[in-house]
């Protein structure tokens, strides 16, 4: 394990971009490549926490209001308390509706935008990689998440109006990256649900690619549509276990070998800029 946990950011303030399927299947791509990995779901809505196989999480205690409220509240609170495990080998951390509480009573809080970094700072030496699934806002709890992370993962699908928020989401990181956390990172864009069948999916991709292309990474992985995709997230499993031999199942071990890939030549800049 390395000496401190990569934190990832996979956000989009729209909704239905692919943020949650990729958190879940990188997170556990990640795992079947031996690192640890937690999840955090930072979704009052608790996608990710019902796609792991806990549907009803409202009855789950605690969460990450629970441990969030805590580091504002000063209250000691055993950092690796309420993380689930999940069969194919990562950890959880679980959310619930009343993350959107949280939302709400962080506007009033001292250092507000760093209550979720104080909580993942204590669990970085535990892990290789933590994934923070983000809500599809750009509220306090998207900041939030901004703040705690080292990078940042854009999963854009392929048509006109998520493409168009996508400027509103880099000026966002840039304002985060100026006035909080300057180390902040974007690892690239992932083009999901694209339909290679149609010509404005093409489209719109080459659009993106034209306008950040030059400063902005955007992965060779490309994640199909797939009517598999969308069911297996009742199953409480990853696609690799639901579609093993599927082309989004492929596309998600591509994916996680590019970040792997991208995490070891930032490793080597890293190590060179120490010299």
């Amino acid at each position: 394990m390395s000496e401190d946990a990569k934190v990832i950011a996979i956000v989009n303030q729209k909704g239905g971009t692919g943020k949650t399927t990729t958190s879940e299947n990188l997170g556990i791509g990640l795992a079947g490549e031996g690192r640890k990995v937690l999840l955090v779901d930072m979704d009052p809505q608790a996608s990710l926490t019902a796609s792991l196989g806990w549907p009803r999480p409202e009855g789950l205690y605690p969460v990450i209001t629970d441990v969030m409220n805590a580091v504002i509240e000063d209250a000691p609170f055993a950092s690796d308390k309420g993380i689930l495990h999940h069969d194919e080998g990562v950890d959880l951390m679980p959310s619930n509706i009343e993350l959107a509480g949280t939302e709400v009573s962080l506007v009033n809080i001292m250092s507000r935008e760093s209550i979720l970094k104080q909580y993942i700072d204590g669990l970085k030496s535990q892990y290789d990689y933590i994934i923070l699934d983000c809500m599809p806002s750009l509220g306090m709890l998207t900041v939030n998440a901004l703040t705690a992370a080292d990078s940042v993962i854009i999963p854009v699908q392929a048509e006109y109006l998520p493409a168009k928020g996508l400027e509103q989401l880099l000026k966002t990181i840039n304002k985060v990256r100026k006035q909080i956390n300057p180390k902040l990172k974007i690892d690239g864009i992932l083009f999901t649900m694209v339909d290679n069948r149609t010509n404005f999916s093409k489209l719109i991709t080459e659009i993106i690619r034209n306008a950040y292309g030059s400063s902005i990474h955007i992965y060779k992985t490309v994640i199909p549509r797939s009517i598999r995709a969308a069911e297996m997230s009742a199953d409480g499993v990853s696609i690799y276990k639901y579609d093993p031999h599927g082309k989004v199942g492929k596309a998600y071990q591509e994916l996680t070998k590019e970040v792997l890939k991208g995490a070891e030549k930032q490793a080597e800049h890293n190590t060179e800029q120490l010299r």
